[in-house]
């Protein structure tokens, strides 16, 4: 499949567990958060150091999370990725998206080889916009 199909097809699912989730604002792991949300996307931050974030509960990992999660959105440097990934595989999401520079070769195809969708290396924020035509 495509990159263009693959986003197409992410896009389509409506759960986006946050990881790296940050309160401030001006990360934009919390305003590509916040765009997503605006757009009609259920998201679940996750960050250890918070038990809420905007008013949304917040959890300290994957695992914790007690419903299903399709699209797991990688705000963490590249290096953090396979713990992440694994845990993905384990909760039985349905993709895999590393923001802007974020990026994990083995991690990726691991994830693919599970049967979930990757993107990498790329802003879903961005990509949301192209595809659907939002200013």
């Amino acid at each position: 499949m495509k990159k263009n199909e693959i986003i197409r097809k992410i896009f389509q699912l409506r759960t986006i567990a946050v990881v790296g989730f940050s309160p401030k604002k001006v990360r934009p792991s919390h305003y590509v958060s916040a765009y997503m949300r605006n757009n009609g996307y259920n998201i679940i931050p996750v960050n250890p150091g918070h038990n809420f974030i905007e008013g949304i509960r917040c959890y300290p990992n994957l695992e914790s999370i007690r419903e299903n999660v399709d699209i797991i959105n990688i705000f963490r440097r590249s290096e953090f990725v396979p713990d992440i990934v694994r845990s993905a595989i384990m909760i039985k999401s349905k993709a895999i998206w590393m923001q802007d520079s974020v990026f994990h070769n083995k991690a990726a195809k691991d994830a693919k080889d599970a049967g979930l969708m990757v993107v990498m290396n790329d802003c879903i924020l961005r990509q949301h916009k192209r595809i659907t035509g939002v200013a």
